[in-house]
């Protein structure tokens, strides 16, 4: 099965062949029913998850939380593997998947959060204040999870929206977004695993975030959390977010420091990007290439990173691999086109090609390993053949960053990357191919 679903846009030359074989040994390695069949089973009564075990006789209730955009698969999984052992659970996700048995669910959208995550979040909060220390919960955290696990402290849904948009358009890092959310949120920074206090509580973490943070994945709703209000504030107003937003206060509240509360918790990463990276680059050495990871928590301004990777690239038969989470800063009063992070990397590099000649030879492809870039593409490749057509298909390529529209860039050229929501999600990843 391909994960790439448009083909035809790798035939051109063998180097674009080599990068969509790459590509789909890249995606297959983070399919999320696969992963959790790799490092979840039953033993008996026993429930092995990596390293650690739980013996299921032992509770009364066993209960299933998923959310973020690895949950409706993982959920199909975790009830194949555990079967009768489930009592009851909730799964929030953007996309269903295969039809659940024993757990419900529930809707979700992303990536601003909605008045239906937060009813959605309201009966997981429900389910969880019912817990007693006879229970085990398990959780599955993937990214996307801090929009449809919501709800906001002291503020309405759409004040919430408009403080998360305004901090991504203004280019915050996804650090500096998640302290703000875990501070206006009564269930994440640590704060699930308070509403489920005195269970024991068992988190499968899928790692989206730059460096692996657990803290950070889906703003860390089941970890001990480090940053304070102060953070918070101190990134409100780093941003100006008060006046964008034209609002009077913003009312923050502190997250459980009580490690008490945490000391029936697990934590446990059992996916990050280094997974499809390290397989990415095994590919791309049976295909004869020098192969790097140079990167896996890789930040910056998507127009910059564009440029900085295209530098990077070897003139020898080399493939060049970055995993992480880019910025799009967008100005205020700007009207912006179409695209997201990956697209918005690739448009910057092929403009950096185009300026230098030497560079004609390096292709570059940026995805999104969920499937969806802020579009219906999760990416796009861009090589000498981008760069020749650009002029006649386009006009100029700079126009299009200038207004974010790297969409409509690509969908001109034909250099998309379609995959469709591929119910992972370990951030994004870059990767340079010289041939």
């Amino acid at each position: 099965m391909y994960h790439i679903k448009n083909l035809d846009t790798f035939t051109a030359t063998k180097l674009r062949a080599d990068a969509r074989e790459i590509l789909e040994a890249g995606y297959g390695a983070i399919d999320t029913r696969d992963v959790i069949k790799k490092n979840i089973h039953m033993d008996g009564d026993t429930l092995c998850i990596m390293d650690a075990s739980f013996t299921l006789s032992t509770y009364e209730r066993v209960l299933v939380v998923a959310f973020g955009k690895c949950a409706a698969d993982a959920s199909a999984e975790l009830e194949h593997i555990l079967g009768d052992y489930i009592t009851e659970g909730i799964v929030i996700d953007i996309r269903s998947g295969t039809p659940l048995k024993r757990l419900s669910f529930l809707a979700g959208t992303h990536p601003l959060p909605s008045l239906q995550n937060v009813v959605a979040t309201e009966h997981v909060a429900s389910l969880l204040s019912g817990a007693t220390d006879k229970d085990l919960v398990l959780v599955v955290v993937s990214g996307g999870g801090s929009s449809m696990l919501c709800l906001p402290s002291d503020m309405t849904c759409e004040v919430l929206s408009s403080v998360t948009d305004t901090l991504m358009k203004a280019g915050a890092t996804i650090g500096e977004i998640n302290t703000v959310r875990k501070h206006t949120s009564k269930i994440q920074g640590g704060q699930l695993a308070a509403l489920a206090y005195p269970a024991t509580v068992v988190a499968c973490l899928f790692s989206d975030v730059p460096g692996d943070d657990a803290s950070m994945i889906a703003s860390g709703p089941t970890v001990l959390d480090v940053t304070t209000k102060e953070d918070a504030e101190a990134i409100l107003a780093k941003y100006d977010v008060m006046r964008t937003c034209a609002l009077p206060y913003c009312e923050l509240i502190e997250t459980p420091k009580d490690p008490n509360i945490f000391s029936r918790v697990t934590n446990l990463t059992i996916l990050s990007n280094r997974a499809m990276l390290v397989t990415m680059r095994k590919c791309a050495e049976v295909l004869g290439y020098r192969a790097f990871i140079a990167h896996t928590a890789l930040e910056g301004e998507a127009s910059d990173v564009g440029k900085r990777i295209v530098e990077e690239a070897s003139r020898e038969k080399t493939c060049m691999l970055y995993g992480g989470e880019t910025t799009v800063t967008i100005p205020e009063g700007t009207v912006c086109g179409r695209g997201g992070r990956a697209q918005e990397v690739a448009l910057s590099a092929l403009i950096c090609m185009s300026e230098d000649g030497t560079k004609h030879e390096t292709l570059v492809a940026a995805v999104a390993s969920d499937g969806w870039d802020n579009t219906d593409a999760a990416g796009a490749i861009v090589d000498g053949v981008s760069v020749a057509l650009a002029p006649i298909l386009t006009g100029s390529p700079e126009t299009y960053l200038t207004r974010h529209d790297a969409y409509g860039f690509f969908e001109r050229t034909g250099d998309h990357i379609i995959t469709g929501r591929t119910g992972a999600n370990v951030s994004d990843v870059y990767m340079t191919l010289t041939g």
